[in-house]
């Protein structure tokens, strides 16, 4: 009998301490690489975005995939990368944690748009605002020692 899973994260994680080193130009390149990750592991990808210091990935699972697992090969991968083709210069690492969110079929739309706008989002709000925001929306208590 096949197996029928609707498993969808809203990711975000950041470069670490939050340095705006995610350069506009090679960001295509960037969000290319991590969706090829994704689709390698057989993991829907709807939408990748974000600005200078973060980004955000809206993915649906393969019920086969943990994901801390894709999470962590996808910063690795991409870290990696970015090192060895010296893609991003100010960039250092990634943060350590990150944010997922779930969420159901019938708001994916309205989160593609979110991230598509991304820029003039972030010309109001900050990321850790933006993080506080999503954290507290869902319930979860913000932790000030995630994002120092």
């Amino acid at each position: 009998m096949p197996t029928y899973t609707d498993i969808t994260y809203h990711i975000v994680f950041g470069t670490k301490n939050r340095i705006p080193a995610l350069d506009k130009p090679r960001r295509d390149d960037l969000y290319r690489l991590i969706w090829g990750i994704a689709e390698e592991r057989d993991c829907h990808v709807y939408r990748i975005g974000g600005v200078e210091d973060h980004l955000h990935l809206l993915t649906s699972l393969h019920p086969t995939i943990a994901l801390a697992n894709l999470v962590k090969e996808i910063k690795t991968a991409s870290s990696s990368w970015i090192k060895g083709q010296h893609v991003f210069p100010a960039f250092d690492y990634w943060q350590e944690g990150y944010g997922a969110f779930a969420l159901s079929a019938d708001a994916r739309p309205a989160l593609i748009e979110y991230i598509k706008g991304q820029e003039q989002h972030h010309a109001r709000e900050s990321y850790v605002q933006e993080l506080q925001r999503m954290v507290r929306t869902v319930g979860l208590e913000w932790q000030p020692d995630y994002l120092p």
